[in-house]
C-alpha cells in the first residue's frame, strides 16, 4: 500500500524545505523504491507563471508544460523521475477550482465554506493521479503558522485519518539557531513550532533540525521529550558546502531508517545504493580544472531566478571534472558602456552565458556581449532569450539591420523575432491572440527538434536525428532570415517537424558559438549533464588551455 509522507516546516522560512524533500525521495528511491514528488504551494496566484522571479525564484517547466515551482526542478534532479502538471498545486488554483465548481452548480445549491469544499479540493489533490507509488511526498509550503497555510493543514490532517495514520508520516523541518553570546543551541522556536503545528492537530513523527552544529544526547533528550518524538526521530541537518552532499549527510543521521521504522518496513527494507551520490560528491570534492564563466542576465541580484541554469552548470562541472566558476553580471551594466569597454569587461572569462528572460530591460548590454563572444572567438550559449538576442545582433552586426529586434520590446523596429499566433503541439493546432491571457501565450513543455546532420548540435546529441527538450517562451525567431544569415556564417541547425519554428543557431566558423529556443537546463542531473551545457563547459575548457584569441 502506498505511504505518504508530509514535510512541512516550522520557525522560519528559507530553510531548505524542497531540498530536504528531494533528499528524502532520492534515499527512498536508492533503497529500490517507487516515488512520487508533489508540491502544495498556498499563495493565491494560479501558478508561479506571471509572478516575477525576485518575487518567487525560478519557473520551472514540467515535461507536459507545466509552470511550477523551483523546487520541481530539485525534486527532478536528486529523484530523476520526472514531475507532472499534476504534482503541483497553489492555494489560488484550489480557490479558482472551487469557483468555477460553484459556478457551474456542481455544489448543488450548498453554502460554499472553508470546509468541507476548499478543504475536500486539496484532499482531491492529494490524491489524484497516483500510481500505486511506493512513496508519495508531499512538500507544503509556507511556514506552520502562516494564514494562507491554515486550510491545507487542515486537509492534510483530514487526510491522515481518511488513509490511516499508520500509512502516513509527518516530517517537520525545523531550525535551531546558536546564539553566539549563550555559546548553544536553542530548542525553543522548534517547541514552539511543534506546538502550533499540533494546534492544527498534526503531530510530528519526524524532527529534521538545521543548524550549525551538532546536537548533544541530552538537548536531543531535551527536545524529542518536549516535542512528543523519540530521540532517534530528532534528525540533525547540518550545513552543507555541497547539495548533493544533502542525502549522504541525513542517511548517516538515519532519516531513511527512521522513515521506514515509522512504516515498520525497516526489516525488509534493501540496502541503499549510494554508490552514484558518493560519486558525485567525492568529483565535487577533487576537481582537476577550473573554468571562468560569464552569466550575463537580467534577475542576477536573486541566483533563485537561475536556479536549474546553476545547476546545470555544476552538473557540466562535474562531466569534465572541472570546477565551474561562475560570475553572475548585470546585463543593465553594460549599456551605458562602449563596445571596447564591455570587451574589457569580460576579457577574462573562457565562456559567456546569455539565459532566458523577459522584457526590454538589459538587452542592449546582453547584445554587447554577445557580440563580444562572437567577434573574439570566446566560447558562447544562449538559451531562449540568449539565443533571440544573438539573432538580433547578427542581424543588426552581419545583415546591416540596425533597428533589428524583437516585438516583444515594442517600438519603431525590424522585428526578427516576433510574438507565437499558430503553433502545433501533440498534433492539435494552438492559436493565441494579443489579447489572450498572458499566462497562456507560451509554448510550454517538451517538444521535437529535429537537428541538421552533421551540425555541431547534432553532435552534441550524439549524431541523434531528433531531440525533445523543455520551452518556456511566447516569442520566435521569423525563419525568413534564415538564407541571408547563413550567407554570413549563421545556421539554424535545429528545427520543429514542420520546419517553421527555429530551434537551434550556430555559428560553424567559432570554437563554440550557439544558441537554443529551449531550456536544456530543466532537463540536466548532477550524474547525466545535459549535453550542450557539457559541450559548453569541454569548450570553455579547450579555449582556456589554448590561450584566449
Amino acid at each position: 500500500m502506498t505511504k505518504y509522507i508530509f514535510i512541512l516546516g516550522g520557525v522560519v522560512s528559507s530553510l531548505g524545505k524542497g531540498i530536504a524533500s528531494a533528499s528524502t525521495g532520492a534515499l527512498l528511491k536508492a533503497r529500490g523504491y517507487s516515488v512520487r514528488m508533489r508540491k502544495m504551494d498556498p499563495y493565491l496566484n494560479v501558478d508561479p507563471g506571471t509572478m516575477s522571479p525576485y518575487q518567487h525564484g525560478e519557473v520551472f517547466v514540467t515535461e507536459d508544460g507545466a509552470e511550477t515551482d523551483l523546487d520541481l526542478g530539485h525534486y527532478e534532479r536528486f529523484t530523476d523521475v520526472n514531475c507532472h502538471k499534476t504534482d503541483s498545486i497553489s492555494g489560488g488554483k484550489i480557490y479558482y477550482n472551487v469557483l468555477q465548481k460553484e459556478r457551474r452548480g456542481d455544489y448543488l445549491g450548498a453554502t460554499v465554506q472553508a470546509i468541507p469544499h476548499v478543504t475536500n479540493e486539496i484532499k482531491e489533490f492529494l490524491k489524484s493521479d497516483l500510481h500505486g507509488e511506493d512513496f508519495v511526498l508531499y512538500e507544503v509550503g509556507g511556514t506552520v503558522g502562516d494564514i494562507e497555510g491554515t486550510l491545507f493543514l487542515e486537509a492534510v490532517r483530514q487526510f491522515a485519518n481518511d488513509v490511516g495514520r499508520q500509512n502516513v508520516c509527518f516530517l517537520f523541518l525545523t531550525l535551531l539557531p546558536y546564539i553566539d553570546t549563550a555559546g548553544e543551541l536553542k530548542t525553543k522556536p522548534t517547541q514552539h513550532a511543534v506546538k502550533t503545528l499540533m494546534e492544527a492537530g498534526i503531530q510530528a513523527d519526524i524532527l529534521l533540525c538545521r543548524s550549525k552544529m551538532n546536537l548533544g544526547a541530552e538537548e536531543r533528550r531535551k527536545l524529542a521529550l518536549f516535542c512528543n518524538v523519540s530521540p532517534e526521530d530528532v534528525i540533525i541537518a547540518l550545513d552543507a558546502d555541497n547539495i548533493y552532499r544533502v542525502p549522504l549527510a541525513y542517511h548517516e543521521q538515519g532519516l531513511d531508517t527512521q522513515i521506514l521504522k515509522h512504516f515498520n518496513m525497516l526489516e525488509e527494507a534493501p540496502v541503499p545504493d549510494l554508490t552514484e551520490w558518493n560519486k558525485i560528491v567525492h568529483t565535487c570534492s577533487h576537481y582537476e580544472k577550473e573554468v571562468k564563466i560569464a552569466v550575463v542576465g537580467k534577475y542576477c541580484g536573486l541566483l533563485e531566478a537561475y536556479k536549474s541554469l546553476n545547476e546545470a552548470l555544476t552538473h557540466a562541472g562535474i562531466a569534465n571534472n572541472a570546477k565551474v566558476k561562475i560570475t553572475w553580471l548585470e546585463s543593465e551594466q553594460f549599456e551605458n558602456m562602449t563596445q571596447e569597454q564591455v570587451n574589457e569587461a569580460l576579457k577574462t572569462y573562457s565562456g559567456i552565458l546569455i539565459p532566458g528572460g523577459f522584457g526590454v530591460r538589459g538587452i542592449a548590454g546582453k547584445i554587447k556581449a554577445i557580440r563580444y563572444a562572437r567577434e573574439h572567438f570566446v566560447p558562447f550559449f544562449g538559451i531562449c532569450l540568449g539565443m533571440q538576442m544573438a539573432v538580433v545582433e547578427a542581424c543588426q552586426s552581419l545583415l546591416g539591420i540596425e533597428n533589428a529586434s524583437s516585438t516583444e520590446f515594442g517600438g519603431n523596429c525590424t522585428p526578427v523575432i516576433s510574438k507565437m499566433k499558430v503553433w502545433e503541439q501533440d498534433g492539435k493546432k494552438q492559436i493565441r491572440t494579443d489579447n489572450s491571457d498572458l499566462g497562456g501565450t507560451m509554448r510550454l513543455g517538451a517538444y521535437p527538434c529535429v537537428l541538421q546532420e552533421g551540425s555541431l548540435a547534432s553532435k552534441i546529441y550524439n549524431n541523434a536525428h531528433e531531440i525533445r527538450e523543455r520551452h518556456r517562451h511566447r516569442y520566435e525567431m521569423d525563419i525568413a532570415y534564415e538564407a541571408r544569415l547563413k550567407e554570413k556564417g549563421m545556421n539554424i541547425s535545429g528545427k520543429s517537424p514542420d520546419g517553421l519554428l527555429p530551434e537551434i543557431i550556430e555559428i560553424p566558423n567559432h570554437p563554440f558559438f550557439i544558441g537554443v529556443q529551449f531550456h536544456p537546463e530543466f532537463t540536466s542531473r548532477p550524474n547525466r549533464a545535459n549535453p550542450i551545457f557539457k559541450a559548453f563547459i569541454e569548450a570553455a575548457l579547450k579555449y582556456d588551455i589554448q590561450g584566449k584569441v
